[in-house]
């Protein structure tokens, strides 16, 4: 049986209709850039997130930069990130001019872990006379970029505590988690409105996908949101008059169209995510498979909130990742690796300086983990194939 890493065609299908009639009512109207649906594309994000504010822009990438030059981050600034993620959270840090300093991981979660960004910043940074927090090539720590990874949102209660104490701003990088919502002291809240700035990305394979690159920033202050909308148009506002340099981050109405048509199933296809969460879950334990790979860490399951995961991945982890992978292939098994390598291991970041064994909890992470197939359609029927797939693997080896 094959059985791929994501299938888009069912959902598809299932919103056709209304796809290809937003779309053929666009091409009538000739209006395509920042129209009437991109508006009210924001305006249903901000209303499903619970944010002030709601800026469309080109891709998450897009909406990264945005953020980071609308903040005036930029050469002689640090930013402190986690190294295991998407490329565009540290390219993104670079390309403003800033320097990415990258944090290691939590082991069970993959997110930032506050313990090492607590150390980092207590052993290797001073703080002047003026209040400035320097590490120890000056550059000035403006901002902490904690990415709420594979659907699961981090511990936002305890980077906030950080932040405070040492007067940083909170970005969030949320391509990976719409909707996923975290237990905070303050009551429960939804990913990208916990810190200063939300990053979205709604590539394809996102829970909430377009029919191409889109992205979106949320935002809490009104001179914020002012600001990305004129950064989005290369820092135009009004029309023609430019008062810093932004870039060409405009949504386009076709993506915002579709991803409208999609916003209001979005709740419905994460908990189908959840169900097939489940099922491997229950499938791996039951045949003890859970002994020999460690399984999606749940840390908010309890809580009481209903996306406390919005699994955009399902990632397990084994040192015989590698073997495990090239067996599956075989089954006609998909799967992929997310990510081969931490980000301060990229050879475009050498010049940062960062040596094999500085980051080990995300070096480990990116030698043992695998994502396996998961996606609202998915039968149950190919979920059990493949921990049969897997099942044969470890029995075969004793």
């Amino acid at each position: 049986m094959r059985v791929p890493l994501l299938d888009l065609s069912e959902q598809y299908g299932a919103l056709a209709e209304p796809l290809r009639r937003e779309i053929d009512e666009i091409l009538a109207s000739q209006e395509f850039i920042l129209g009437p649906r991109v508006e009210a594309f924001e305006k249903s994000v901000a209303q499903y997130c619970r944010a002030q504010h709601a800026i469309g822009v080109s891709s998450g990438t897009d909406a990264l930069l945005a953020v980071l030059m609308a903040l005036g981050i930029g050469p002689g600034d640090a930013v402190v990130t986690t190294a295991y993620s998407f490329f565009a959270t540290g390219a993104c840090i670079a390309r403003v001019g800033a320097t990415p300093v990258f944090i290691d991981i939590d082991s069970a979660t993959y997110n930032l872990s506050p313990q090492q960004l607590e150390q980092f910043l207590e052993q290797e940074c001073q703080r002047g006379s003026d209040g400035r927090v320097t590490d120890r090539k000056g550059h000035i720590v403006r901002a902490i970029l904690p990415v709420h990874l594979f659907g699961l949102c981090c511990e936002m209660d305890a980077l906030e505590v950080i932040a405070k104490h040492f007067d940083l701003t909170v970005i969030e990088d949320v391509a990976q988690a719409i909707g996923a919502e975290y237990p905070g002291g303050g009551g429960a809240a939804k990913a990208g409105t916990m810190g200063v700035a939300g990053c979205f990305s709604f590539y394809p394979s996102k829970n909430l996908g377009a029919a191409g690159d889109a992205g979106l920033v949320t935002c809490r202050e009104e001179s914020l949101a002012q600001r990305i909308r004129a950064c989005r148009q290369h820092g135009m506002e009004p029309r023609y008059f430019h008062h810093f340099i932004g870039g060409n981050f405009r949504l386009d109405e076709i993506q915002a169209a579709i991803l409208n048509v999609k916003l209001p199933y979005l709740d419905q296809w994460s908990a189908a995510r959840r169900a097939v969460a489940d099922v491997y879950r229950e499938e791996f334990t039951r045949r003890g498979l859970a002994e020999r790979l460690q399984l999606p860490a749940e840390p908010f399951r309890d809580s009481g909130l209903v996306n406390h995961h919005i699994y955009h991945q399902y990632v397990i982890r084994t040192p015989q990742r590698d073997e495990l992978r090239e067996h599956l292939t075989r089954r006609e098994i998909g799967s992929a690796i997310y990510y081969p390598l931490g980000l301060h291991q990229q050879q475009c970041f050498a010049y940062l300086g960062y040596g094999e064994g500085d980051l080990p909890e995300t070096e480990r992470a990116a030698r043992e983990t695998l994502a396996l197939p998961i996606y609202p359609e998915l039968r149950r029927e190919a979920q059990l194939h493949v921990v049969d797939a897997i099942a044969d693997f470890f029995s075969a080896r004793g």
